[in-house]
């Protein structure tokens, strides 16, 4: 490495050099946004002095006000942005000017499509800041020196593979960051057009963005006047805030380029003091599956910046909710070992939680399924993981149902409930009114008896309601939720009930629907248990089954597995199989419809080896059904093969 006194030329990092061509060819009619991100930037970097002041106040003894100022030079083309924060050492410069350190990289350039208008909403799922710049810019300069050092940092570059880094001595306290123009990007040298992206992007920010008065030429010879009105957005009553400034301050503090879909801004007085800006975001971020990824909200106490990502005021499942947190009551001293243990931290957090989820709860149908599609999966996690809202995490779960055709995840457990009464209601009416007929969608007629929230875990939509185990609940027209999600079978495991009725996973343990008959069903008494049958099947399969016992699930299906009342299913196998962990051995039941064809035939077959040929083929397609492979690939072949050849003869 070079001596630091001298200027040293460096690579762009590969993912910052794809990320620079992307944003100046996907981004270009979104030209303006540049400005909001360094100002961003800007007031982020006077907020960081702001707090380590406190703790050292000659920090800011040379310039105690603060400010950001806009610059423009009409001759020379140039835009700059000056703020008095925190600026940066020469080592901070190379590592936040010239690398990404965000996860989800990959992902962020996998997911691209080569549209540019879906691009540029990835760009800003992704945050780029500081890179912006070069969507105006042909050359862009950097001027910082870091409060408490002697020495400043010069970075240039041109936004294409390198960039130039040296030591400058005599820079003032903060950063400079100035951009010479494109030749079509030369309107940016206006006051009259600064001043209207200011007024549109910046209005909210908290300290003030000064620009030279509107009578002066450019800002270098003139007095300096505030643009904004420099009071922070979610100190101001809700009344007196607009929609768009919502919107544009969720940019500010998420830099994402989309609008929210929702927010919440509440102050509350009494016990604790404190006010909430919260949003829930129009789009995932990359690293929304990083359960260790920097999360939470901009915390403010007393106004005064404390950090970026308070995570302590959130719970985990919550991750993507971003916004802001004022609080009068927390010390500004207050750190996150402190803020972990504090009660009105953990006070702040139920109420906000709650907040959250009264939030999700009251938006329309429509507005809501686009929150589940996004973030659905992580909702999911709370029910395993905050007890306290369990009811309410369960209201906000969506799943597809065998009540509609497709996989969309739309159906409520109200919508359910609200369907599964209305079928006993129905059904209790049928009893009392002789010759009226009432019918369900998926076929049969409508349930009656019905005291369970009945779902079936499976690997797909299609695999789901194809599988075997559905049969009589179509038959008696009771509805299936259908989960297809990794953590599904997880998070039901914690979800015993909902508004008192219990959930029952209809492929797991003995099923009895004998109080919830179709319409149409008959008093004769069940067919008997074939027991020998039933011997001679459990002595072929032997220790691959738990039992072998006669189906109340199948009418159509000669032959299904069904797991035991405890055991893990396909779904836990897998997770504990990728966590290194070693799963529990269980073995499944094998329940056969003594009423198929199959079966009866098969009770009649006095060839012993044919009979275990046929038994072993069954047990394998019960496999298949249940989405599972086969255990002996070759010999489930080789036996389907001898028994085609047996009926070609």
């Amino acid at each position: 490495m070079t001596d630091q006194a001298t200027a040293e030329t460096r690579g762009f990092q590969t993912e910052a050099r794809k990320l620079l061509q992307l944003m100046i060819n996907s981004l270009y009619s979104n030209r303006e946004i540049f400005l909001r991100e360094l100002i961003s930037n800007a007031s982020d970097a006077i907020d960081r002095l702001r707090f380590e002041s406190l703790k050292d106040e000659s920090l800011i003894a040379d310039d105690p006000e603060f400010r950001i100022v806009v610059e423009f030079d009409k001759d020379a083309d140039t835009v700059a942005v000056v703020d008095n924060g925190i600026g940066m050492g020469r080592d901070e410069a190379v590592a936040n000017l010239g690398t990404i350190a965000k996860s989800g990289t990959e992902e962020f350039f996998g997911a691209l499509t080569g549209d540019e208008q879906k691009d540029s909403a990835l760009i800003g799922q992704f945050g780029v800041g500081f890179y912006s710049s070069f969507i105006v810019a042909r050359e862009v300069e950097v001027l910082t020196r870091r409060a408490g050092d002697e020495a400043g940092t010069r970075w240039t570059s041109t936004g294409e593979e390198e960039f130039t880094v040296e030591e400058r001595a005599g820079l003032p306290r903060g950063t400079r960051v100035t951009l010479t123009l494109k030749d079509d990007a030369k309107e940016f040298a206006e006051g009259f057009r600064l001043r209207s992206v200011l007024r549109k992007y910046s209005d909210h920010v908290g300290v003030p963005v000064m620009m030279a008065k509107e009578d002066s030429d450019d800002d270098e010879k003139g007095e300096l006047e505030a643009v904004n009105s420099a009071k922070a957005l979610w100190t101001r009553p809700r009344n007196d805030v607009s929609e768009d400034e919502y919107k544009e301050f969720y940019k500010h503090v998420s830099h994402d380029f989309e609008d929210p879909l929702a927010w919440s801004h509440n102050k509350v007085e009494g016990k604790l003091e404190y006010t909430s800006l919260l949003y829930v975001p129009k789009r995932a971020p990359f690293d929304l599956w990083n359960r260790e990824a920097p999360r939470g909200l901009k915390l403010y106490v007393q106004r005064v910046f404390i950090m970026d990502d308070a995570e302590a005021f959130l719970p985990l499942y919550l991750r993507f909710v971003r916004g802001v947190l004022d609080s009068s009551d927390l010390p500004l001293n207050v750190s996150r070992e402190l803020l972990q243990q504090d009660d009105r931290t953990r006070t702040i957090k139920n109420a906000l939680t709650k907040r959250i989820l009264d939030m999700l709860g009251k938006m329309d149908a429509e507005e809501y399924g686009a929150v589940w599609d996004e973030f659905g999966l992580v909702l999911k996690e709370g029910v395993g993981e905050d007890f306290a809202n369990k009811e309410e995490l369960l209201g906000l779960m969506r799943f597809a149902s065998t009540h509609d055709s497709g996989p969309a995840q739309r159906t409520s457990l109200r919508d359910y409930m609200v369907r599964m009464n209305g079928h006993a209601e129905a059904a209790q009416s049928e009893d009392d009114t002789e010759g009226s007929e009432e019918t369900s969608d998926e076929a049969g007629e409508a349930a009656k008896g019905q005291d369970k929230i009945y779902y079936l875990i499976a690997d797909s939509d299609a695999a789901a309601r194809s599988s075997p185990h559905l049969e009589a609940f179509r038959a008696r027209g009771i509805e299936v939720l259908l989960l297809t999600d990794r953590i599904d079978e997880w998070w039901m495991s914690f979800a015993d009930e909902f508004d008192g009725v219990k959930f029952q996973d209809v492929a797991r343990g003995e099923l009895d629907l004998d109080d919830v008959k179709p319409a149409d069903a008959k008093d004769d008494a069940e067919k008997s248990d074939d027991e020998p049958l039933l011997k001679r099947i459990g002595d072929v399969l032997g220790d691959k089954i738990e039992s072998v016992r006669a189906s109340k699930r199948l009418t159509d299906s000669p032959a299904c597995l069904v797991l035991g009342e405890h055991d893990l299913g396909v779904q836990m196998r897998r997770i504990m199989e990728a966590t290194g962990q070693a799963a529990p051995d269980s073995k499944p039941h094998f329940e056969v419809n003594l009423g198929h064809p199959l079966v009866e035939r098969l009770g009649d077959e006095p060839d012993e080896d044919r009979f275990g040929d046929l038994v072993s083929i069954l047990f394998d397609q019960a496999s298949l059904a249940e989405g599972n492979g086969v255990a002996e690939p070759g010999a489930y072949v080789q036996r389907v093969n001898k028994l085609l050849v047996d009926l070609l003869r």
